[in-house]
């Protein structure tokens, strides 16, 4: 366990560093912004080299087609929800930016940099009414704004804007870390003795990890501790990961998320990682061109997991979940069917994040 000596010397490191921070972040605006040129071009260098070459045009089509129809669900007040009526808005708006930066699209910058501001510029305004911290209404929406905060410290236009997301990422890790439960998971609600589950876990503990790479101090000792959780929710004889700890029900879902976040957590070589990733891709291709409960949010952690996992099961899988993706989009653009809550809100968001994964854009998706 760090001691308060230890946090202290980590803070005042962060803090003498965090205007190199902020110029090494707006580099990297301009070196995506850059790289998304060049994928403009017929014949780039990068297409010359292989560096991407699951990434086909028709993918490519298929991510611009679904960012228009993302933009023509946007609300006035720039945010998007999933009934038109407020709906779990945090959590649609959170996703919809990271669809479009997952394409190098960031607020203030390019050719959607309007409408993403002010996309940014609602979340930034929820998370100013919340002052403890806490944004949306279930930790999942929570963990999901967590997770595009991190991701955009550091890339906004006005300096103003990045110092509040600064404040409101530093609030939003204070409540996922003040919630973990004694047995290192997440429930529905901010609460120590909530329970925990590792549906929820994941998408938390993601967050969590993106905001410690972003320069968010996380104690070790919390990573620690959600390495104890998924130690609990593993299944030794088919090698996944369980809803609920000790003996519940092992998904799709729960076994890609589980892994990831294993693997975010330090866990990559364990034989408890290993055998769930295993486990994964002995469903396949059942789970990628079946559909199914929880469609894509299982894909969305599963092809993060492969990621991590190495370029040869990447290889395998990414062009599997493509095509199966490709060939479930509607002529909207959109993806509306077996995405669980919020339907085409939910769904297509998560598809093209999916889909974009050879951009690598977005540092928490790098391996």
């Amino acid at each position: 366990m760090e001691t308060n000596h230890q946090k202290a010397d980590y803070l005042l490191q962060k803090s003498s560093s965090s205007k190199l921070l902020c110029v090494e972040a707006r580099e990297r605006v301009m070196t995506l912004i850059v790289c998304c040129l060049a994928t403009l071009l017929p014949c780039s260098t990068a297409a010359q080299q292989g560096e991407a070459p699951e990434l086909s045009a028709e993918a490519s089509r298929a991510i611009d087609k679904g960012l228009v129809y993302l933009l023509s669900t946007q609300k006035k007040d720039g945010s998007w929800d999933s009934n038109g009526e407020g709906g779990h808005a945090v959590a649609m708006t959170s996703l919809s930016l990271m669809a479009f930066m997952s394409k190098a699209h960031f607020p203030g910058f390019g050719q959607y940099g309007e409408p993403l501001d002010r996309g940014m510029k609602w979340l930034l305004k929820e998370a100013k009414g919340r002052p403890d911290g806490y944004l949306g209404t279930v930790m999942y929406e929570h963990g999901l704004a967590t997770l595009v905060l991190s991701e955009l410290w550091g890339m906004a236009r006005d300096p103003e804007d990045d110092d509040a997301i600064q404040k409101a990422l530093e609030k939003a890790v204070d409540v996922i870390l003040r919630s973990q439960n004694p047995g290192g998971g997440w429930r529905y609600q901010p609460q120590a003795d909530g329970g925990e589950d590792t549906s929820c876990t994941q998408t938390v503990f993601h967050a969590l990890a993106s905001a410690r790479q972003a320069g968010i101090y996380v104690p070790s000792e919390t990573i620690a501790k959600v390495a104890k959780y998924l130690q609990s929710a593993h299944d030794p004889q088919t090698g996944g990961f369980c809803y609920t700890p000790r003996g519940g029900k092992v998904t799709s879902a729960c076994t890609a998320g589980g892994a990831y976040i294993a693997q975010l957590a330090g866990q990559r070589d364990t034989e408890m990682t290993q055998s769930a990733l295993r486990h994964l891709k002995s469903q396949a291709p059942g789970i990628i061109t079946g559909g199914g409960s929880y469609y894509y949010y299982t894909h969305y952690y599963g092809i993060q997991a492969m990621v991590q996992a190495g370029d040869e099961d990447y290889a395998k899988w990414y062009p599997q979940i493509r095509d199966a993706l490709i060939s479930r989009q509607n002529e909207k653009g959109a993806w509306d069917k077996g995405g669980g809550h919020g339907g085409g809100a939910y769904s297509t968001p998560m598809a093209i994040i999916i889909l974009a994964t050879p951009h690598r854009y977005i540092p928490i998706y790098q391996r």
